[in-house]
């Protein structure tokens, strides 16, 4: 270009800040074209000439709107060993400073080779000045610089140009034979959208960017472009809006999401820098990183002056709306500290303030599994960031949190609703607890061999009301959750059949050479022991037992718990030695609770491992019916831990241990009661499925998508750290849901009782019924699993018939005719949706029969577990309790009404349990409180539970729009099952609510069918296992819902799953009808 041409050049730049960008972009466009690149460059060349002094430069600044000058490097060591780069500035763009020059210093007190041959971004680049000296220096692969500023992008590409043409035009080769203009790129980019976007995974990230709110929120609404105002564009280096985050009352929330988006795309390996002011105080800037799992190290610190161009009115209004004080200093020499309205007023007078400036250089800790988080969290679920804090000063304590919590981010984001287990435990859990039991510690047990429990105290007292020993002894430590009529028995001798339900517990000191005493002297029939740890060290203890037990015919349970280790190192355990050369006798079983985390106290779960085939059986079936199901996520929990002690493991490397067999028992041993083998015979448990080819219709569960509020709700509660006992108490929220869905009274004297599972808590009732010697009512139409479990617990139980007629609704003069037979009578009655018909108890309905219980001085307890997802409504109007309960003129005072409800249909939790009981009445809370043995939820499920609560109660909208939306598929597939089982010959009772319905197979009844290995006249006794042998239908049968011949569906089931169900109903028809 001549001189004209430049003087026509300054012309045009001259007219304004615009015009001159303008004419800095044809200049580019030069730039980038082969053929014209290199009179572009020498153009500009002589353009700095022009103005080559400090003051000719910024003249040029002030009158044409630019100035190319030199920024000097100290000691910079490129491969040309430049002590300078050259760059182009215009107004709307951040010229470097002080802000930039101590960033650039921090990156400088890296190692040379932290750079070399590295995939590297920068965030907000400006003009790239940082970008194109740290490509220089350190030869990565390549500099991604980028900014949201489009002009910025621009300038830098012409900076890029500058540096790497010399004054010639000439390419500036290096060792490699490469030119700055192969290793750096510069994109327009909203922080790290352009890598996202294009997949572009990076090793280093760096950034400068701001760290104060515009004053003006509004400003930052406006449309980016480049022809937008020079200081709307300059504003965008000195100011961020708000991004969303926790850290935005800092002034922080865009480094929040640049850390965020750098964890989608850095490298396991990778690293970030940031330039981070002072202002928010330092534990602030490092618990930004921290709580994202990081690792910090401040590799420089400094202090700065505050920019005059940056407006810090909006830390003022922080300040004044927080407890948070901010730090500035007044000038570069004081050393006190003082407030954003402090500083604030002193720059108004004249002075000048301050302040720290660090940069951070940060890793992940654990880059795989805090990825996996992150991911979660970007999809549907950042509301939830806020309360994750990934920090910790324990590192055993990361080791165990992380992962799960990765693990949880996985299940929740890949499973629209949460998989059914079987009741005996996950069986990917069972596994792994045997294969941890078999790589280190060298036992060869299957899955089959470990029942789970929810806690040791409970599978304490499930073994011993499975066995009912006339006499047990116990360990005093594991006593402590046992009823207490069983430690206060004194029934020691007697053999009448009468006596089969009354347990005598005898405590002991766990030394084995005492305890063994007291069974030689005793001769109980189970004995559930630990041991101290000295003699839990070697075998020989645990041998003793064994033979003492085996010779009287004794059942004994060991509690390893306490020397049970999850470490890639465990301590010498003698049960486990044993184990390992030997079989477990039939007479002998091991307990184990998992009790020991470094994260979530208190979580437990616990197993039982047999190698009797008919005691693990029946124990599996046990925790069934007493308990329903160990929580899910303990289950989540405690498998994570033994995971990662087995995840490293090459599989197979050691041969089966080969041990020798049990030694045989010389005396007969008690057996299961028979009240327990008649029940769990009769009952109709969970079938399981291996290849999960089985639709199971005969669960009582939602398998409809979790709505993402639980999901968030479940993630969160695991997250956080330090909660406190307001965030967990859920009293009141239950007290409101009980209020407003039912209208029950409940205040100061009553009595709330949580626990993992409804069914735990009706059992427990069950129980203070027995101790009472009360009568326990079910109508016929109730859920199998309790009238079976009131059965293994040998309560006195009667069935009050009902009628077709009524839809097997329970009316007031059947039940009237049966109480006055009946002394201390119990009434159990579900609504107001009734499972396992799905029909709906009006108000005057439950009214009518609340007066006949109160006639008769009844108890009643009200299940509303199965309510909360009606969806056939006309007429119906809820139900008013208070009002029902205030109209009966009660002359007997044994009569309360008791509230039992669970909460995975009101609050659509699907897997994640939680049951509550209501008690009014002080002698009932009196009797259930010598029932201690109770899974009670975990923190952090209450957490979860009074966060959907707050949701449900307040009627938030969301929560409101899901519930309503589940209710519209549960209608269409009851309407569907309907239509489709009439048209296939079963009669079937309209639903109005819940998951279910019952249906009779009257068109089926008495006909033959012949499959491989079956062939029978179809009835009651066989035909859920006709379906099931026929088609892979999992139903329940008319023994299950005490209606006879009347079998139980339910259609909450996922669509592909409803869908395959009803082809599957058709198909038996075809194949029993139609052949």
């Amino acid at each position: 270009m001549k001189l004209v041409e430049m003087d026509d050049f300054l012309r045009e730049c001259e007219k304004s800040g615009d015009a001159a960008y303008a004419a800095i972009k044809s200049l580019l466009e030069r730039l980038e074209k082969p053929d014209t690149r290199s009179g572009a460059r020498v153009f500009l060349a002589r353009l700095q000439q022009r103005f080559q002094s400090k003051d000719d430069a910024d003249r040029c600044f002030d009158t044409y709107h630019f100035r190319i000058h030199d920024v000097l490097l100290h000691d910079f060591q490129g491969y040309q060993k430049r002590k300078k780069i050259t760059i182009l500035e215009i107004p709307s763009i951040f010229i470097p400073e002080d802000w930039s020059f101590t960033f650039y210093e921090g990156i400088n007190r890296h190692p040379d080779t932290i750079f070399k041959d590295r995939m590297v971004a920068e965030l907000g680049c400006g003009n790239g000045w940082i970008s194109i000296a740290l490509a220089e220096k350190w030869s990565p692969l390549k500099v991604y610089g980028l900014d949201i500023n489009p002009r910025a992008i621009k300038v830098s590409w012409i900076n890029l140009f500058l540096n790497a043409l010399d004054e010639t035009g000439t390419p500036v080769y290096d060792g490699e034979g490469k030119t700055l203009l192969d290793r750096v790129e510069f994109h327009e980019s909203d922080l790290l959208a352009y890598c996202r976007k294009n997949n572009i995974q990076l090793e280093r990230i760096v950034g400068c960017i701001p760290q104060i709110l515009n004053p003006n929120p509004e400003a930052m609404s406006k449309l980016i472009t480049e022809n937008a105002s020079e200081e709307f564009l300059y504003s965008l280096s000195n100011y961020c809006a708000l991004q969303g985050f926790v850290e935005d009352q800092f002034g922080l929330g865009l480094i929040a999401r640049a850390v965020e988006e750098g964890i989608e795309v850095i490298k396991p390996t990778g690293f970030m820098i940031f330039n981070i002011g002072g202002r928010p105080g330092q534990g602030v800037c490092k618990r930004l990183f921290e709580r994202r799992g990081f690792n910090i190290t401040k590799l420089w610190q400094t202090k700065i002056m505050q920019a005059s161009d940056t407006d810090i009115s909006a830390l003022v209004e922080i300040e004044k709306n927080s407890h948070h004080r901010f730090e500035f200093f007044m000038g570069l020499v004081g050393d006190q500290p003082i407030c954003a309205r402090t500083a604030w007023a002193y720059v108004k007078s004249g002075g000048r303030i301050s302040h720290a400036l660090s940069v951070y250089s940060c890793q992940i800790r654990q880059p795989n599994q805090v990825k996996i988080i992150f991911d979660f969290l970007r999809n549907g679920f950042q509301e939830v960031s806020s309360s994750l804090d990934l920090s910790f000063e324990d590192d055993s304590v990361a080791d165990e949190k992380i992962p799960f919590l990765a693990y949880l981010a996985s299940v929740l984001k890949e499973n629209s609703f949460l998989p059914y287990e079987p009741p005996a435990g996950s069986m990917h859990f069972r596994n792994l607890i045997a294969g941890f039991m078999k790589v280190y510690h060298h036992i060869p047990l299957s899955a089959d061999n470990v029942t789970v429990f929810p806690s040791r105290s409970v599978a304490i007292e499930n073994v011993l009301r499975l066995f009912s020993p006339r006499l047990a002894i116990v360990d005093e430590h594991l006593t402590r959750n046992l009823p207490k009529q069983w430690l206060t028995s004194l029934t020691i001798e007697g053999t009448n059949d009468k006596l089969e339900d009354i347990i005598t517990v005898i405590e002991a000191p766990h030394q084995s050479d005492l305890m063994i005493e007291l069974i030689r002297k005793l001769k109980p029939q189970v004995v559930i022991t630990g041991m101290p740890h000295f003699e839990a060290i070697t075998s020989s203890a645990f041998e003793n037992l064994l033979t003492t037990t085996r010779e009287l015919g004794t059942r004994l349970f060991l509690d390893i718990s306490n020397h049970f280790e999850l470490s890639s190192l465990p301590g010498s355990n003698g049960v486990l030695k044993y184990l390992a050369g030997k079989s477990l006798p039939s007479h002998a079983a091991v307990l184990c609770g998992l009790v020991k985390n470094q994260v979530y106290s208190d979580l437990e779960v616990a197993f039982v491992i047999s190698e009797d085939e008919a005691v693990y059986t029946i124990l599996s079936k046990t925790v069934e019916l007493l308990e329903g199901n160990t929580a899910l996520f303990s289950q989540y929990y405690y498998g994570c831990l033994f995971h990662e002690l087995l995840a490293f493991q090459l599989a197979d490397r050691h041969l089966p241990a080969e041990r020798e067999g049990a030694d045989r028992n010389s005396a007969k041993l008690i057996g299961f009661t028979s009240s327990a083998v008649s029940a769990l015979n009769n009952a109709e448990l969970f079938i399981m499925d291996q290849d999960n080819s089985l639709i199971h219709m005969d669960v009582t569960r939602s398998f409809l998508p979790i709505p993402s509020t639980v999901k968030a709700s479940i993630f969160e509660s695991f997250a956080r750290q330090k909660m406190v006992e307001s965030e967990t108490d859920v009293r009141f929220g239950i007290q409101q849901l009980a209020m407003n869905s039912y209208g029950f009274p409940c205040g100061g004297s009553s009595e709330f009782i949580f626990a993992n599972s409804h069914l735990a808590l009706l059992n427990k009732l069950i129980l203070c019924c027995i101790q009472e010697k009360g009568t326990f009512i079910f109508p016929s139409g109730t859920n199998g699993h309790y009238v079976s479990a009131s059965k293994f617990m040998n309560a006195n139980i009667v069935t009050v018939p009902t009628k077709s007629e009524t839809g097997f609704k329970l009316v007031p003069d059947a039940l009237a005719s049966l109480l006055g037979t009946l002394r201390k009578p119990w009434l159990y009655i579900s609504g107001p949706t009734v499972n396992p018909t799905g029909l709906l108890y009006s108000n005057k309905e439950i009214s009518e029969i609340l007066a006949v219980c109160g006639k008769f001085g009844a108890r009643v307890v009200i299940d509303t577990s199965f309510s909360g997802l009606e969806f056939h409504t006309d007429g119906w109007g809820g139900w008013d309790l208070k009002s029902c309960l205030s109209s009966i003129a009660c002359t007997n005072s044994s009569f309360c009404v008791s509230l039992l409800g669970g909460l995975s249909f009101e609050l659509l939790t699907g897997g994640l349990e939680f049951g509550f009981l209501i008690l009014n009445d002080p002698t009932l809370i009196d009797a259930f409180s010598t029932l201690p043995s109770l899974d009670r939820p975990h923190n952090t499920v209450k957490y979860a539970i009074k966060k959907l609560l707050s949701l449900r109660n307040q009627k938030c909208r969301q929560f409101s729009q899901v519930m309503d939306e589940q209710k519209d598929v549960l209608r269409s597939h009851a309407d569907r099952l309907m239509k489709t089982l009439g048209s296939c010959g079963w009669d079937v009772v309209r639903c109005c609510g819940g998951v279910s319905m019952v249906a009779k197979p009257t068109a089926y009844l008495g006909k033959m069918l012949k499959l491989d290995g079956f062939e029978a006249k179809l009835d009651e006794t066989n035909f859920r296992q006709a379906v099931l042998r026929a088609t892979g239908l999992c139903i329940n049968s008319g023994s299950w819902t005490g209606i006879p011949n009347y079998c139980r569906l339910t259609f909450a089931l996922e669509d592909a799953k409803f869908e395959q169900a009803l082809q599957q109903i058709t198909q038996f028809k075809k194949l029993v009808l139609e052949n």
